[in-house]
């Protein structure tokens, strides 16, 4: 083989066309992982964003404290359970206004009324847990005077 053919050869593939693959196949694959984070992000929801009022009522024999949604996002009632400390709540000691029958949405102006015989050493917080089960927040905390 002589230099001079050698050099004029056309049989190997030259640097820029080298190059340019090689960003074509990152450009592709930038493309691929962000569809991928994209169509990630768009599954993963947040918590309601909603504020409530509490309203105790120190009675002898039965405290009541009465929990109201005073504005914010509406909630699938479904999705909210109150968690006690310092007291032990069974569902009779917790009724909800506003026609909630337990499965509807929770909005603005509905309220739970927890009634209790002692609620003054008591820490309440209602929680929101997402349809799977997999996170939940802690939307407002009570904690009584003597928590």
């Amino acid at each position: 083989m002589h230099i001079k053919q050698f050099i004029t050869s056309q049989r190997a593939v030259s640097p820029v066309i080298g190059v340019i693959l090689m960003v074509a196949i990152t450009v592709i694959l930038a493309a691929v992982v962000g569809t991928f984070v994209i169509g990630l992000g768009d599954s993963i929801g947040t918590a309601p964003t909603a504020n409530f009022n509490f309203d105790y009522t120190n009675a002898t024999g039965n405290d009541t404290l009465v929990i109201t949604h005073s504005g914010g996002d509406t909630i699938d009632g479904s999705q909210l359970s109150i968690v006690a400390s310092g007291v032990e709540l069974s569902p009779s000691d917790t009724t909800w206004s506003g026609g909630y029958d337990g499965a509807a949405r929770v909005s603005a102006g509905q309220s739970i009324t927890v009634e209790e015989g002692n609620l003054s050493d008591a820490t309440i917080r209602l929680i929101w847990t997402d349809a799977s089960g997999d996170r939940s927040a802690t939307l407002a905390t009570w904690s009584g005077p003597n928590a």
